[in-house]
């Protein structure tokens, strides 16, 4: 019989693969002047479509090198994520109304992020059995604006759903972090092959990149915390880059 943890690895290799073979005008102030020369006023200037989408996204090459590694966390052992635990499809949720929270767990995102790097934490001292994943994200701005918008709206009204055949239960937002431009944080817990399995995520937008964090808790019934360390450290690495 597999132990708790092993069960774990298990499901979350099961649902990579089930989710990697899934298919998925108001008037201008001229007329309240009466058009006179001298009490008209020019339009305001349109924001282009550049300029709405605000900062571009970082390069694929820019995303590894602000991921964070062994020289920036003091006490951690830092590894990469095989590329199948972080498939490029979209599995539907149930509820739709969910779909953002589901997505997430396999670091997507709609709309998709141009370029996605994900890193296992480990730390070398604590013994309470929780894992640690950090996933960064390139989006445009306003791109990362919507995602983190999403999420704040999904944690704060979708109490469970259904994602690959497995459930999510107890879904509610948490404290965020004070990281970046803005941040937001919420837990669940995760029943996968019958174990219940508590999960915290903190997802920061630093200007347009997104830095996810997770931890799961195999050996706890209380949704673990992201070691605030580990944020900072990888927060400031984006900063540096961008």
């Amino acid at each position: 019989m597999k132990s708790v943890p092993g069960r774990v690895l298990v499901g979350i290799v099961v649902t990579a693969a089930l989710a990697a073979t899934a298919a998925c005008g108001a008037k201008d102030s001229d007329s309240d002047t009466g058009g006179s020369a001298a009490g008209s006023k020019k339009p305001a200037a349109q924001a282009t479509p550049a300029a709405k989408e605000g900062l571009k996204p970082l390069t694929e090459a820019q995303l590894t090198k602000a991921a964070i590694t062994k020289e920036d966390l003091k006490g951690y052992r830092v590894g990469n994520t095989p590329d199948d635990e972080i498939p490029e499809v979209s599995v539907p949720a149930k509820p739709a109304t969910c779909q953002a929270l589901a997505d997430m767990f396999l670091l997507g995102t709609e709309p998709d992020a141009t370029s996605r790097v994900s890193r296992s934490v480990t730390s070398l001292k604590a013994t309470d059995g929780t894992v640690l994943r950090v996933g960064l994200l390139a989006q445009k701005e306003a791109d990362a604006k919507k995602v983190v918008a999403d999420l704040r709206t999904q944690s704060e009204n979708c109490n469970s759903y259904e994602h690959t055949d497995y459930h999510y239960t107890e879904v509610k937002p948490v404290k965020a972090p004070a990281l970046g431009d803005e941040a937001v944080a919420y837990s669940m817990t995760s029943d996968i092959e019958g174990t219940k399995i508590p999960v915290t995520y903190t997802v920061v937008r630093s200007g347009s990149t997104l830095a996810v964090f997770y931890a799961m808790s195999v050996l706890s019934e209380k949704a673990p915390d992201v070691p605030a360390d580990v944020m900072e450290a990888q927060v400031t690495k984006i900063e540096k880059t961008a």
